[in-house]
C-alpha cells in the first residue's frame, strides 16, 4: 500500500518546470526527498498539499487529493519553513489553539514532546531559537498521531545531537504504526543515509533517482583511475565522470557487476552528496 502516489505531476513558472515527476511513497517508509535548491522539491510539496495548481494526479491514502482534500488533511502532519505560528505565541497558547483545529489532538502527547526538547511553555515564540522554533514545529506535527509526515528541512538549525534524537525519534514514529509514512526534504544528507528506506532525487523538475537507500549506498561506487583506463570503460557502464588534474573519478551504479567486466578491485563507497553532485556536475 502507498500513502502518495503521484503520477505525471507538472507545473511551470516562469523559467522553471516541474515535469511528469511520478513517484510513491509506501507505508511503513520513510522517503528522503532530495536535490538542488530550486530543483522542484518545495513546489512538489506544495502540490501534496494543493497550495498550488498542478497538471496531473496525487492520491494521499488512495484518495483523490483534491477531491478528498479536508478529510486527508486530518491525517497528515506537515512542517515548512514558516511555522505560521504567530510570535506572540507561546507553547501553551498553541496547545489550546491545536485541540480545536485538530480533532485527534493528543495534549499529552504534545507535552511530553515539549518537555523531550526541553522547550519553555510560557516564553512567547518570537524569543526562541531558530532550533528551538523548529522543535515547536516537529512537536505540532507529530501531536495528533498523523499517518503521514510530510516534512522540509526538519532538522535545519539544529545541533548534531539533537538532530540524532529528533531521527530516532522519526524512526519510532514508524515503527509504532507501520501504516504510516514519511517523506522527508532535505539538504543533510547524511541524516537521510541513517534513517531513509527510499531515495527520490529531483533535479530540473525531473526525477533522476527513486531506489532504496541500502541499494544506493551498497551498489554505487566511484571508480578513480588514469585516463587510459577510463577510455576502456563503455559509455553504458558509468553515470558520469570527473576529470581531475592527475586522475578520473567515475560514478558507477553496479560495483560488482563493474568488477566483474573491467576487474577493477579498488571501488570507493560513495556518499548521497557524492552521488548527487556526480549526477549535477559530472560529465557523461
Amino acid at each position: 500500500m502507498n500513502n502518495i502516489e503521484v503520477r505525471n505531476l507538472s507545473k511551470e513558472y516562469d523559467g522553471f518546470l516541474l515535469d511528469n515527476v511520478s513517484f510513491d511513497v509506501p507505508a511503513g517508509a520513510i522517503v528522503g526527498l532530495i536535490g538542488e535548491n530550486g530543483a522542484g522539491k518545495t513546489t512538489t510539496i506544495k502540490a501534496l498539499f494543493n497550495i498550488i495548481g498542478f497538471k496531473g494526479d496525487v492520491k494521499i491514502f488512495g484518495k483523490d487529493s483534491k477531491v478528498y482534500e479536508k478529510e486527508i488533511k486530518k491525517d497528515i502532519g506537515a512542517l515548512f519553513d514558516d511555522s505560521f505560528l504567530s510570535d506572540y505565541l507561546n507553547c501553551k497558547h498553541i496547545n489550546k489553539i491545536m485541540k480545536d483545529f485538530y480533532e485527534t489532538w493528543d495534549e499529552k502527547k504534545y507535552f511530553d514532546l515539549l518537555k523531550q526538547f526541553d522547550l519553555p511553555l510560557n516564553k512567547l515564540v518570537k524569543d526562541f531559537s531558530s532550533g528551538m522554533k523548529m522543535k515547536v514545529k516537529i512537536a505540532v506535527a507529530m501531536a495528533h498521531s498523523p499517518k503521514l509526515l510530510i516534512l522540509d528541512e526538519p532538522t535545519s538549525g539544529l545541533d548534531p545531537v539533537v538532530r540524532s534524537e529528533i531521527l530516532d525519534l522519526f524512526r519510532k514514529y514508524i515503527e509504532e504504526d507501520e501504516s504510516r509514512s514519511i517523506l522527508l526534504s532535505t539538504h543533510i544528507t547524511t541524516d537521510l543515509e541513517h534513517i531513509s528506506d527510499y531515495i527520490l532525487f529531483i533535479d530540473n523538475g525531473k526525477i533522476v533517482l527513486d531506489v532504496p537507500t541500502d541499494e544506493l549506498l551498497e551498489d554505487y561506487g566511484v571508480v578513480k583511475c588514469s585516463e587510459e583506463d577510463f577510455l576502456k570503460i563503455k559509455a553504458e557502464d558509468y553515470v558520469s565522470y570527473k576529470k581531475g588534474k592527475y586522475q578520473y573519478a567515475v560514478l558507477i551504479k553496479n560495483k560488482n557487476e563493474f568488477k566483474r567486466k573491467y576487474g577493477i578491485t579498488t571501488i570507493d563507497k560513495p556518499s548521497i552528496d557524492d552521488i548527487m553532485l556526480f549526477y549535477i556536475r559530472g560529465e557523461k
